[in-house]
C-alpha cells in the first residue's frame, strides 16, 4: 500500500482516541520520572483500547518531556502516516513482543530503576516484603541476554527476537522481569496499575536493601500473603494514581 492509500485508509477507518486516555500516558511518563523510577531513559506504553494489536507510546524522548503520543502495531512500526519517519525508542520491541505474548497485559513500563539493578547482578533475590509489592510474589524472573545472543552486546533489547526472548522469560504470570545489568520491565492489566507496580518494585528493592543492611534473616511475605495483597492492590492503586496524574498534568 502506497503512502497516499495508507493515509486515506487511516482517515476513513480510525476514530479518535479520547484525550483523557492520551493524558494518562503523558502523566504516567512524567510521574515515574518525578518518582525517580525513570530518568532520561525508559518508556511507558499502553495497549490501544480500540485495537488490541496496537499500542501507544511516546516518540523517543526523555519521559519527563513526553507530550505527543504515537500508535505502533505489535511489530513496533508506526500506524498513522503522519508519524512515518519519527524517531522511535530503540527498545520498543520490549513492548510489542510482551503484548503479543500476554493478552492480559494492557500496559508496560521499562525502566533502569536504580535500586532494582543490584538485584539483577547478585545472588540476592528480589522478594516481596512490602504489602504494596505483593505482585512480586507472582515471580520475578531474570532475563540474561547472554543466553539469547552470547557475549558482547550492550544489554539492550534492539530486535524482535530479543523482545520475544524477554517476553518468554516474563512468562504467563509474572508482573516483573529483571534484566541483568539493565533494569526491569513491569506489566499490568491497566496503565495505573503498571505505574503503581513499577514504583513499588523500586520501593520494595530499597526496603529489601535496607533489611539486608540491618542484618539477620528477613521475614518476607509468604506466597499466600503476596497473592492476597496483590489482589487488594489492583483496586487500591487507583488512589495514588489519581494523585500522581493530577500532579503530573498540573506541571505541564
Amino acid at each position: 500500500m502506497n503512502a497516499k492509500a495508507k493515509t486515506a485508509r487511516w482517515r476513513t477507518t480510525e476514530r479518535p482516541l479520547d484525550r483523557a486516555f492520551i493524558d494518562d500516558l503523558v502523566a504516567a511518563n512524567r510521574t515515574l520520572a518525578r518518582l525517580g523510577v525513570l530518568d532520561a531513559f525508559g518508556h511507558v506504553s499502553v495497549r490501544d483500547p480500540r485495537n488490541p494489536h496496537r499500542y501507544l507510546i511516546a516518540r523517543s524522548i526523555a519521559p519527563e518531556s513526553v507530550a505527543d503520543i504515537l500508535i505502533l502495531d505489535l511489530d513496533c512500526q508506526t500506524v498513522d502516516p503522519k508519524d512515518d519517519g519519527k524517531l522511535l525508542y530503540r527498545e520498543r520491541f520490549i513492548h510489542g513482543e510482551i503484548y503479543k505474548a500476554r493478552a492480559d497485559v494492557n500496559a508496560v513500563v521499562h525502566s533502569h530503576s536504580p535500586t532494582v539493578v543490584p538485584f539483577t547482578v547478585t545472588q540476592a533475590k528480589l522478594r516481596p516484603l512490602l504489602h504494596n509489592a505483593g505482585f512480586l510474589g507472582l515471580g520475578v524472573p531474570l532475563f540474561e541476554i547472554r543466553k539469547s545472543v552470547g557475549d558482547g552486546t550492550d544489554l539492550m533489547i534492539l530486535t524482535p527476537n530479543l523482545g520475544k526472548d524477554l517476553a518468554k522469560k516474563l512468562g504467563k504470570d509474572a508482573a516483573v522481569v529483571l534484566m541483568r545489568g539493565h533494569g526491569d520491565s513491569v506489566v499490568g492489566p491497566s496503565l495505573p496499575n503498571a505505574v503503581f507496580r513499577a514504583y513499588y518494585t523500586e520501593i520494595n528493592a530499597r526496603q529489601q536493601l535496607a533489611a539486608i543492611t540491618i542484618g539477620g534473616p528477613i521475614n518476607f511475605m509468604t506466597r499466600a500473603e503476596a497473592l492476597t495483597a496483590n489482589a487488594a492492590m489492583l483496586n487500591a492503586s487507583a488512589r495514588p494514581w489519581a494523585l500522581w496524574r493530577k500532579r503530573a498534568l498540573q506541571e505541564r
